[in-house]
């Protein structure tokens, strides 16, 4: 395979696992809570969009907004009636919450879609691809991933700096008590988050499948990655858990070609080294503080 090739497949499968990172920081950077159910929840919204497209016969755009509708609603759920009913919980007892989550709907998504492989398609084909520069191959699916990534990008630049929303999503992380104080609807605010993350989850994990198959399992390899792709950037850096997406998706596909017994592990090789080298992650402030 070219070099060139292998390059822009893991740029485009870095930018899918940053767009994922982006699910599971934006609530981390609310409330500080790891959501272990994103890949699930993502999960359950792609099924619901092969569902409306194959049995009910529906466009793929059809599809894709009630998608994201439906997975908005469901995170806003999740947060309400699992989150919130914990009195004074800890961080790691929130995280086992999001693990009883993500139990709860992969069993559901197979009892109701069942185990079997199923192909999703989207208008944008991975087989269909276009050689700009000699040795430089990019699919239409890989188009539709950069094109996706800058929109989203841009989008949460002038979210997170430009509204009233975004301005209360950062000052309820940094502290809840204070933002309550000065009027801030913090319950508000974390329900947002939940469907905000959802929905950029969803869009995520619509792409992913359309590259690989769809099963009730099919995003928990793609959920270690992107957490991968989350602590290489920086838990709390925007920017950083993209371009640490990218970093991921081309080490992941370098590796997996010259060594295909190591690509499955590569994410946890990530994990380990920036944890014991830099805990905060490369494009995260490292904060000191002093006693």
């Amino acid at each position: 395979m070219p070099l060139g090739q292998l390059l822009v497949d893991g740029l485009a499968m870095g930018a899918c696992y940053g767009l994922f990172g982006l699910a599971v920081v934006i609530i981390y950077k609310t409330s500080e809570v790891l959501n272990f159910a994103a890949g699930e929840t993502a999960m359950v919204a792609t099924f619901v969009a092969y569902h409306i497209m194959v049995i009910s016969g529906y466009s793929f755009w059809v599809a894709f907004v009630v998608a994201l509708i439906f997975v908005g609603i469901l995170g806003v759920a999740i947060e309400y009636f699992f989150l919130r009913p914990a009195k004074n919980p800890t961080l790691l007892g929130l995280i086992v919450i999001t693990i009883g989550a993500q139990m709860l709907l992969m069993g559901l998504a197979s009892w109701k879609w069942g185990a079997e492989q199923k192909q999703f398609n989207i208008p944008f084909s991975y087989k269909v691809t276009h050689e700009p520069i000699p040795g430089f191959i990019i699919s239409e699916w890989a188009i539709a991933v950069f094109v996706v990534a800058a929109v989203v990008m841009t989008f949460l630049y002038f979210f997170f700096q430009h509204t009233k929303i975004g301005t209360a999503m950062r000052a309820t992380q940094q502290n809840k008590h204070a933002a309550k104080i000065m009027g801030i609807k913090t319950d508000r605010i974390f329900a947002f988050s939940w469907a905000f993350s959802s929905i950029i989850g969803a869009v995520a994990a619509m792409l992913l499948s359309a590259k690989n198959i769809l099963d009730p399992g099919f995003m928990m390899e793609s959920f270690l990655r992107a957490f991968a792709a989350a602590v290489l950037g920086g838990l709390m850096s925007v920017p950083g858990v993209l371009i640490g997406g990218f970093i991921m998706g081309i080490v992941e596909n370098f590796f997996g070609y010259i060594w295909p017994a190591w690509k499955p592990i590569t994410a946890f090789v990530v994990i380990v080294l920036v944890l014991c080298i830099r805990p905060s992650g490369i494009f995260a402030k490292h904060w000191v503080k002093k006693v």
